[in-house]
């Protein structure tokens, strides 16, 4: 299932959507007897049946003609699980990995998610009244089940079950998490997550830099950024204030260095709703992100998802775990100079989305990159 146009909608959500659904078998006519369209609800469903697009409903004109040449379009970004031969190599490939783990795959596999940062499956099995989950995510993603590694080995009940992997394709299979995903954390969830988060961040600290991680340390980085396409989507001012950043980046990095916290590995996404919950035990998913850093940008994600009346008490919590864990060190300050070089970080990160997928997927990014670049301004005053 492949997004192809939208009109309407934000914040990645609602609009008028249209897609290219293909069925991993058979004849989409005996998915959808009859009338594609009314089966499915009516004039606002345009579905897409096969190469002679016999099955598209409600479209026609101009529109069927756009509608057509973005399905026949190729794209040399194209995620591998927005092909049917894609999913269909990545399923078989969690149904061996099932096997092989002594379990038993049964009834429909579930495409829970699919977009241009991962395709996510979820397979039952046999004897277990949850399920696995297949994930597969792009090249410019971090490598999951080396974090997942990484993290388990110091704190395991952090991170989810790693049944099986297949780094070079960012294939993972993974246990369920019981609960829920975690927007809008109560409190005791944020004070469970964020105490073992940190005491995993500080075990790993000595480890970290040789650990195969994206450096995301580097000024040089941001240099690179403002010489890229990015510079066309703001103001001759913010880039020349943004150059300005830039050259004083030296300094805001020695003052945060002394504050005593080490650099670590960061998940880079760490806000509530990569969190699981059931009320007692939380786990962190979603590891695409996860890069050798500092870890402030972890707290600085943390608050700017947290609801405004909450944000300074989730802070708290961060820097009380950090000041409990490294006796010494001024984790309140960090968390202030960080602002600016955490906006940076994710400014470069939303150009690496836009760098890496298809035309019709960037929609979902765009514009985001000059946002944290503008917010990077903003906190550095």
């Amino acid at each position: 299932m492949r997004l192809l146009d939208v009109e309407g909608g934000g914040w990645s959500r609602g609009g008028h959507v249209i897609y290219h659904a293909e069925a991993l078998r058979g004849d989409p006519a005996d998915v959808l007897p009859g009338d594609p369209a009314k089966a499915l609800g009516g004039d606002s469903v345009k579905v897409l049946g096969g190469d002679s697009f016999g099955g598209l409903q409600g479209v026609g004109g101009s529109a069927f003609e756009v509608a057509r040449g973005l399905v026949l379009a190729t794209d040399g970004k194209r995620a591998e699980w927005a092909t049917a031969d894609g999913v269909r190599a990545g399923l078989a490939w969690a149904e061996g990995a099932i096997r092989r783990a002594g379990l038993v795959p049964m009834g429909w596999v579930e495409q829970v998610k699919t977009w241009n940062l991962s395709g996510l499956f979820r397979i039952r099995v046999e004897g277990d009244v949850e399920a696995v989950w297949f994930k597969a995510t792009p090249g410019f993603a971090a490598c999951e089940s080396s974090a997942i590694g990484l993290f388990g080995s110091v704190v395991p009940d952090i991170v989810p079950r790693l049944i099986d992997a297949d780094p070079e394709r960012r294939w993972v299979l993974l246990g369920h998490a019981p609960g829920e995903d975690c927007w809008g954390a109560p409190q005791d969830a944020v004070d469970h997550m964020v105490p073992r988060m940190v005491a995993a961040q500080v075990r790993l600290a000595g480890r970290a830099a040789s650990a195969g991680l994206a450096d995301r340390t580097s000024p040089a980085l941001a240099t690179k950024l403002l010489d890229g396409d990015l510079a066309e989507e703001l103001t001759a001012d913010e880039l020349r204030d943004a150059r300005g950043l830039v050259r004083k980046l030296p300094d805001l990095v020695a003052a945060l260095e002394a504050c005593g916290l080490p650099y670590t590995v960061v998940h880079g996404d760490f806000h509530p709703g990569n969190w699981r919950w059931d009320g007692r035990r939380g786990v962190v998913v979603d590891f695409a992100d996860c890069h050798f850093g500092h870890p402030a940008l972890d707290g600085l994600r943390l608050r700017d998802f947290a609801p405004e009346e909450r944000r300074e008490q989730v802070t708290e919590t961060w820097v009380k775990a950090w000041a409990d864990a490294l006796p010494g060190a001024d984790p309140e300050r960090a968390v202030v100079l960080a602002e600016p070089l955490a906006r940076l970080y994710y400014a470069i990160r939303y150009q690496e989305f836009m760098d890496g997928i298809e035309q019709t997927e960037r929609r979902y990014h765009a514009g985001d990159a000059a946002s944290e670049i503008r917010a990077a301004l903003a906190s550095a005053g």
